[in-house]
């Protein structure tokens, strides 16, 4: 297989090769889905927790504690922070920093989901160019050494986008990276990611890496990405779940070496079982571990010939005996099904964004952003 040669993916003094990043996906990016997806890769990639809000943090919130914990073999360890007051953003920084906590800190402007939009967060705060200016100001200054780098979309919708100031804004107040999810927050994850969007940024801002994200699928999408837009790296969120694996197929086309052969509804069942098993050690309760795994079950068995009624049984199982129970009575022989690699996770799209009242009368006013905004625990 031939080596394709792209330069490494520098954050800060972080090294990143191959140039591939694990998307923070709430519920779903924490320690034992990350340990899956390194251990394919073979620790090569970076591995960025579920979304993490800064608040919580800083009353360190018991749930938050637990989702910054970090296995001692992930380097670098890698936090994404979720927030909307300068001053709250700085505090958390600080702590990540003074404890050692972390090293590499991601901030979200790009979530779309309503719960976090309607308060002014996620894809919604970047239309306000002084708030989110204040808020990266806050962030690098209590970063100290420490690589800050922020993950958007190209805005709230084709009205009003935002990713071209954003990403100036971003260059001028120090950040080391920024990932561009190509869809607004109204599409949220329906029609197409609009790959010359990551394109156009990355002429916009030459200074530092920009990574694309949106619709990789498989190893040849993230080279293809990186050909078609001359970013520096690729972001992969909903194309691994299930899959973790991808990671394996994404070292192999990057560094041209034979990438695992697709795996067999036995191979696939034994992963289930070993992140279930994973999940309940991290929970510290088996019952709760497979429980917490139940939302990957269809994911993991997408395209495979599995009756409706194994499905739902496999959903609800609550212990690991029930869960190996239910993959044994499959016809565990069967083959990697075509057309599985395709479109996984949420689909929806051309949502009308829940904004707060008059958001967007003055993309500079920074009035209308609800301490509520900062939910006390992590989401979206």
């Amino acid at each position: 297989m031939p080596q394709h040669s792209f330069s490494p993916l520098t954050v800060g003094p972080h090294v990143v090769q191959p140039p591939v990043v694990l998307a923070p996906m709430a519920g779903i990016t924490n320690a034992p889905f990350r340990t899956l997806c390194r251990e394919f890769s073979g620790g090569k990639g970076l591995f960025v927790s579920e979304m993490i809000t800064t608040r919580a943090l800083v009353e360190r919130n018991e749930k938050t504690m637990q989702l910054i914990h970090f296995d001692e073999t992930e380097k670098p360890r890698s936090i994404q922070l979720y927030g909307v007051d300068p001053a709250t953003v700085g505090k958390a920084v600080r702590m990540i920093a003074e404890e050692d906590l972390a090293d590499h800190i991601d901030l979200n402007f790009g979530c779309p989901v309503p719960k976090v939009t309607r308060k002014g967060g996620g894809s919604a705060l970047p239309y306000k160019r002084h708030l989110l200016r204040a808020i990266l100001r806050e962030a690098v200054s209590g970063a100290g050494d420490l690589p800050v780098t922020m993950k958007m979309r190209k805005g709230i919708d084709d009205d009003h986008i935002t990713y071209l100031d954003a990403g100036r804004i971003a260059v001028e107040e120090g950040v080391t990276a920024i990932a561009l999810h190509g869809r607004t927050a109204a599409q949220h994850y329906g029609g197409t990611a609009d790959w010359s969007a990551i394109a156009r940024l990355k002429e916009h801002v030459p200074e530092i890496p920009v990574l694309g994200n949106g619709d990789i699928w498989s190893a040849e999408d993230a080279v293809r990405m990186m050909r078609e837009t001359g970013c520096d790296g690729v972001v992969v969120g909903r194309g691994c779940l299930g899959r973790p694996w991808l990671f394996g197929d994404l070292v192999g086309i990057f560094e041209g070496t034979q990438a695992p052969a697709a795996p067999s509804l036995r191979e696939v069942a034994e992963v289930m079982v070993r992140h279930a098993t994973l999940l309940g050690e991290w929970i510290g309760d088996e019952a709760r571990g497979v429980i917490d795994f139940r939302k990957h079950v269809a994911w993991y068995l997408k395209g495979f010939a599995v009756g409706s009624e194994m499905r739902k049984r496999l959903a609800i199982t609550s212990s690991l005996e029930e869960l190996r129970g239910g993959l044994d009575e499959l016809d565990l022989d069967q083959a990697w099904p075509v057309g599985a690699d395709g479109p996984r996770g949420r689909t929806s799209g051309n949502n009308r964004v829940v904004l707060p009242d008059g958001w967007l009368k003055d993309p500079y006013d920074c009035a209308g952003v609800s301490e509520e905004a900062e939910l006390d625990t992590s989401g979206g």
